[in-house]
This record gives structure tokens, C-alpha cells and sequence, in this order.
């Protein structure tokens, strides 16, 4: 029989993790509620020194919720929300849940011409935003159904001594202010919005009764690697079924208090799901950063050292590097765990040495909640392995030709999920929602492998294998193999056309300091580790490569930037 048939997974799991779990009907608004009448006088928030309890935050979700209220905001309505990470953000998201409504998250960075279309299919007439992006929205108010702009400034959740700091007439202060805030004409202000004067103190505000675990709570838009961007519907259950599959995951997860540590941006499912809501569900404090910089996440290390640390390898190699050369001590960060890319054995070994504690790898998916895979919270994990599926969670790999035909144990093939935590579907896109599951089960669009013990290794997108020759080339396996070589910092492996229909393999590459250029040596490098079809026909410098706001990169945008650049050489 195959891992799938066995389940062969459950194995791995730690003593703490059961095969199963109890989601009843729960909604976040039961998790909401449960968390405030228990941990009321806990701190929820921690915002550049400045802390809020669960019930100071609940005073500012109540009055947010009444002047959303007061705004026309009705249970199933579509409010945005255009936020870096901040204690605004934070009551912003549970205020729109409390109505009933369902949130949509968007990046702060967007410009109009990105958020035009998502905008128009959602169709939000209210938008909760940092005050620097209120201009860019501006010019959606004509050509959206958007009418309302709230101004979020982020200052104003800052201790009151750092917000001294930033009004005086120095160039530094000014460039910091500059850098966090600016004016927002024709907006409401949000302290408009939590006053009095709008919506009354929101004591009559309860959680909207007619929510149940299949009610929408978010949408994340989401392009995968190829297309327009698809509005990815989670509901309140898939949300909750996420944050119990994770604590389930985590040994002792809750049992103590814990720092969060917000770094990733919570308008992606990961930052969301990671700290948002699973701070809320085990009663812990989200400490927030407007950006994963690192200079403002080691003075979180100074001053705050968080006890959970999601984010993705970069991030790690930087922190360990940062604390390495200024003698930051980053020990007593418990738990961390990895998505996004693939976690180097070297990164997992010297962040482990400097905290004490465990960085694991995972995999998951916007359309997941996000996560559907992880390695074990313990020494059963196995390095350049995504990990076994969470409980409740079935994969199987399938021949990307003929989906009803599961390929055996050990052999590459499309990945297929279902389980709690898969979605509802894209908003408005009945197609697209159809094209992505197959019998039941979703489609993720990746090429995967599953071991006969249930372990399963990533190889690639299936839009992104490049087809040269005849042969199938992964990028991800090509990269792998250069992100060795001393003088490469980094990679994206991408196909350009050939006039045969199919592709070179060229190689995209960022350069250590001090490096120069070496295509035969790089080309010999890779000869060693790889088979001559795989190996890079051209390599190309970049001084840097396109990536999202969680650092992964985007090899469909590197892509066009290397045509770009080709075609101003032809």
C-alpha cells in the first residue's frame, strides 16, 4: 500500500499532536470572545515599547465596529484593509469581524494601478488605510465603488515619549516621521472613527450572532506564479481550523506566556494566520513591526526578545548575522517556523545554536489558510523535506496528466490537498474556482514528492518547469546547486524561448561581495552537481531580484526583467 493509503505520516507526529482534532462550529468571533473573558488583562499588542491589554484592545475593536457601523458596514459586506503591521491593523481586522463583515487584506505598497482591479471585484465601499497609501486610494473613489477612507496613523500607537521625539524640528526626526506617516486629506481620521462622536463608545457592540464557521471572514488575493490576481475566500472555520492545527503542532504552545513576533506582514495568510490570529486564540502578545526591516527587529531583540518567530530563511540568515556582528543576544526564541523557501541545513544549524531553540520547515498555500504541511516539532524532522501533512490533512500526489492516477511513492507529481483549512473559493470566478479542485480535492499547482514514510520534498511550480530539449528542468533543484557556489548570493532559475518551442535554462544571479561574474566557472560548478540539460546555458547579474513582501523570489518577475533587459541589449 502507498503513504497515502497508510497515512504513513502520522508516525512523525509528536506525542502532543493527536490525529485528529475537534473544530465543532467555531468561529474567530468565538475565539475573540473566549480570549478577552480569559486573558483580559494580558497584553495583546507590544508597538515599539508601547503595550495594550486584551480588554484596552477590545475598547478600540468596540468603537472601531461602531463607526463602521455607523458607516453602513452590514453582516456580509466587504470592508479593506490597507495596513502595515500595528496595533490599528489588529483592532481594524476584529472590528470588521464583529459586524459580520468579511475583511480584505491589501498590500500598503500597492499602487492604484495593482489594487484597480481587486478593488473592483470586491467592491468595498469602505477602506481602512495607512495615511501614506490614502492618496492611491483617492483614485480608486471614482472608478470602484469604494467611498470611504479611513487614515490609519501609526504613530499615535508609539509611546507617547517617542512621539515627542518625532515632532521635533531635527532632520532625523523629520525623515523617521516622513518614513511612518503623512497627510491625509478627505479622509476620516481613525481616533475620528473610535470617538465618540461617530459611532457612540461601542458598548452595545456584540459579536454579529448570524456568523457561523462557513460565514467568509477574509479575502487574500493571490496570483500564484502565473494570471490576474483571484480573491481567495477563508472562512471563519478554515481560519480556526489553521491556528488548532498549529497549536496542536507545537509542543506546549500556550501553556506559558509568548511573544509573537509580527515581522511579516499580516496582509499575507502566513504573518495573518502565524501571529493575528493564533496570538488571539493562545492569549498571546503580538509584537508588531510595520516591516521587516532588521535594524527594527534587532532592537526588538534588545528590548523584547519574542518567544515565536515565523518568517522565512532570509530573514533568519539576516537576525543571525545582525546578532553575530553587534553581540545581540537572541537566545529564549522558543519556536520558528519557516515557509516561503527552501530552509538551508546551515540556516536551521546556526539559528538553533544562537536561540536555544527550534526552526522548522513548513509548506502552505494562500488558498490553505495557509499552512497544510510541517516538520516535526522535533528531532524527526528531516532537512529539504516541507514535513508531513497537519492533522486532518490529505495529500496526495497525482500524475499532473491524469489526476485520478496517483503516482507511486517516491516519484515527482502534482500535489493535492484537501482538509479544513482549503477554502471556499476565488470571489466571483465560478471558473477558475472549478479549474482548481479536481474531485473534491484542490490543485495546488506544485511538483512534489511523497516518500514511502509520508515525508514530502517540494520540487517546483508546474508553470515554472522549464521544458528544454525534451526534458523537464526544476528551477528550484537548479538553484539549489548554484546557491553554493561562494560567489552566488542568490538565484532564480528561469527559461527564456528558443525557436523550437522550448526554453534554455539561464541562471539570474545576485553576487557575493567582491565577486565578479564567472559564467564557465559557474557553468562548471554546476556540471559537477547536475545533468548537462540542467545545467544553465547563460547567466545573467542582477543587482538585485523581484521578490514579495515576504522575501520570497518571484521568478515570473525575474523573468520579465531579463526580457526586458534583452531586448534593450538586441
Amino acid at each position: 500500500m502507498s503513504a497515502f493509503e497508510n497515512k504513513s505520516w502520522l508516525q512523525h507526529y509528536g506525542e502532543w499532536t493527536p490525529h485528529s482534532l475537534d473544530y465543532e462550529d467555531t468561529t474567530l468571533l468565538d475565539v475573540y470572545d473566549n480570549n478577552l473573558a480569559i486573558n483580559a488583562e494580558k497584553s495583546a499588542t507590544w508597538f515599539f515599547g508601547r503595550s495594550q491589554t486584551y480588554a484596552e484592545l477590545d475598547r478600540q475593536v468596540r468603537r472601531a465596529a461602531a463607526g463602521l457601523r455607523a458607516f453602513g458596514v452590514r453582516p456580509g459586506d466587504k470592508v479593506a484593509i490597507v495596513l502595515p503591521n500595528c496595533p490599528q491593523h489588529i483592532a481594524a481586522f476584529y472590528a470588521v469581524l464583529k459586524l459580520g463583515a468579511t475583511v480584505v487584506e491589501h498590500n500598503p505598497l500597492y499602487t492604484a494601478h495593482e489594487l484597480q482591479a481587486p478593488f473592483a471585484d470586491h467592491g468595498a465601499r469602505v477602506v481602512i488605510a495607512w495615511d501614506k497609501a490614502a492618496p492611491t486610494l483617492e483614485k480608486l473613489r471614482g472608478t470602484t465603488s469604494l467611498e470611504t477612507i479611513i487614515s490609519v496613523n501609526m504613530i499615535e500607537a508609539m509611546p507617547k515619549l517617542q512621539q515627542f521625539a518625532l515632532k521635533l524640528p531635527l532632520k532625523k526626526a523629520r525623515e523617521s516621521r516622513e518614513a511612518l506617516s503623512a497627510p491625509a486629506p478627505n479622509t476620516v481620521p481613525w481616533e475620528a472613527l473610535i470617538g465618540s462622536a461617530i459611532g457612540g463608545d461601542g458598548g452595545d457592540v456584540v459579536s454579529e450572532p448570524s456568523v457561523t464557521k462557513d460565514s467568509i471572514a477574509l479575502i487574500l488575493y493571490t496570483s500564484g506564479t502565473t494570471g490576474a490576481p483571484k480573491g481567495a475566500q477563508l472562512s471563519h472555520g478554515n481560519l480556526f481550523a489553521n491556528m488548532l492545527q498549529g497549536k496542536a503542532w507545537v509542543p506546549g504552545l500556550g501553556e506559558q506566556d509568548e511573544r509573537m513576533l509580527a515581522a511579516l506582514p499580516m496582509f499575507h495568510a502566513y504573518g495573518l494566520t502565524m501571529v493575528g490570529t493564533l496570538s488571539v486564540y493562545i492569549g498571546g502578545e503580538m509584537v508588531l513591526l510595520p516591516a521587516p526591516r532588521i535594524p527594527l527587529i534587532m532592537d526588538v531583540m534588545k528590548k523584547h526578545t519574542p518567544t515565536w518567530l515565523p518568517g522565512v530563511p532570509t530573514l533568519y540568515e539576516k537576525i543571525v548575522e545582525a546578532a553575530e556582528k553587534d553581540n545581540i543576544d537572541i537566545s529564549g526564541i522558543r519556536n520558528s517556523f519557516s515557509g516561503a523557501s527552501t530552509l538551508p541545513v546551515s540556516t536551521v544549524e546556526r539559528w538553533e545554536k544562537f536561540t536555544g531553540g527550534l526552526l522548522v520547515e513548513g509548506y502552505g498555500l494562500t488558498e490553505c489558510s495557509p499552512i497544510i504541511v510541517g516538520n516535526p516539532m522535533s528531532t524527526k524532522r528531516r532537512p529539504g523535506y516541507v514535513g508531513v501533512p497537519f492533522p486532518d490533512t490529505e495529500i496526495r500526489i497525482v500524475d499532473p496528466e491524469n489526476l485520478d492516477v496517483a503516482v507511486p511513492d517516491g516519484e515527482e507529481g502534482e500535489i493535492l490537498v484537501r482538509g479544513p483549512q482549503v477554502f471556499q473559493g476565488y470571489l466571483n470566478q465560478p471558473e477558475a474556482t472549478e479549474a482548481s479542485f479536481h474531485d473534491g480535492w484542490y490543485r495546488t499547482g506544485d511538483v512534489g514528492v511523497m516518500e514511502e514514510d509520508g515525508f514530502i520534498r517540494l520540487v517546483a511550480r508546474i508553470k515554472e518547469v522549464i521544458i528544454t530539449g525534451g526534458f523537464n528542468v526544476y528551477p528550484a533543484e537548479v538553484e539549489e546547486a548554484l546557491r553554493e557556489h561562494p560567489d552566488v548570493e542568490d538565484v532564480a532559475v528561469v527559461g527564456t524561448p528558443r525557436e523550437d518551442g522550448s526554453e534554455n535554462v539561464v541562471a539570474c544571479i545576485t553576487l557575493a561581495e567582491g565577486a565578479v561574474l564567472d559564467p564557465e566557472g559557474l557553468k562548471e560548478f554546476a556540471r559537477e552537481r547536475l545533468t548537462r540539460y540542467k545545467v544553465p546555458r547563460t547567466f545573467y547579474h542582477f543587482e538585485e531580484l523581484a521578490r514579495d513582501q515576504m522575501g520570497k523570489i518571484r521568478r515570473r518577475e525575474v523573468k520579465d526583467d531579463l526580457m526586458k533587459l534583452l531586448e534593450r541589449q538586441s
